[in-house]
C-alpha cells in the first residue's frame, strides 16, 4: 500500500475523525489523568508540526506529531493509524518524518509518553525498532503504571525497522 505523508493542518475533519478514533481507543486502556491528549486546535499551535498519511485515494490514515518544547527537545505527540491499515508501515513512515524533522530543526533529543498495556504493544515495537530507549518520566508527566516513556538522542543515528 502506498502512502503519502504530508505536513497539513490539524483543523480538517478527516484529522480530526482519527484523532476522535485515537481518542476512543485511549479510553479503556488507563484512566483519564494519565491521557495526555492534544486536541487539533492545540496540534495547530506554532511550536507543533502535524503530519498525515493518505492513502492512494487521499484518504486520511495515519496522524503523528512533533511537539517542539526547547531547542534541545522534541516529543513526539498523537501517533495513530487506522485500524485497517496497521502493519503496513503506516506509523513507521509517520514516526521517520517526524524524526527528520526534528533533526532537521537541529533537536538534541526526541522524547514520547505512551500508554502501557496490551492495547499499546504495537506502538511500543515501532518506538524500540526505530531506535528509541526506554527511559523515565520527562517533562511535568507523572511517574505511573500507565506511562511508558522513550527517547531518542538525535545525534546517533535511526535504526533501520
Amino acid at each position: 500500500m502506498a502512502v503519502t505523508v504530508a505536513i497539513e493542518t490539524p483543523l480538517q475533519d478527516d484529522v480530526r475523525v482519527l484523532v476522535a478514533a485515537l481518542n476512543e481507543h485511549l479510553l479503556p486502556l488507563s484512566p483519564l489523568e494519565f491521557q495526555f491528549k492534544m486536541t487539533v486546535e492545540q496540534m495547530a499551535g506554532a511550536d507543533t508540526t502535524l503530519f498525515v498519511a493518505r492513502d492512494e485515494d487521499g484518504n486520511a490514515v495515519g496522524i503523528g506529531a512533533l511537539k517542539v518544547h526547547s531547542p534541545e527537545l522534541g516529543e513526539v505527540k498523537r501517533m495513530f493509524t487506522d485500524p485497517s491499515v496497521r502493519g503496513k508501515r503506516v506509523g513507521s513512515t509517520l514516526l521517520d518524518a517526524i524524526v527528520a524533522l526534528a533533526r532537521d530543526k537541529g533537536l538534541g533529543q526526541l522524547m514520547l509518553e505512551t500508554g502501557t498495556g496490551p492495547g499499546m504493544a504495537e506502538a511500543h515495537r515501532l518506538y524500540t525498532r526505530s531506535g528509541f530507549l526506554a527511559r523515565g518520566p520527562f517533562l511535568d508527566y507523572p511517574d505511573s503504571e500507565w506511562s511508558a516513556f522513550f527517547e531518542l538522542p538525535l545525534s546517533a543515528p535511526v535504526s533501520a525497522a
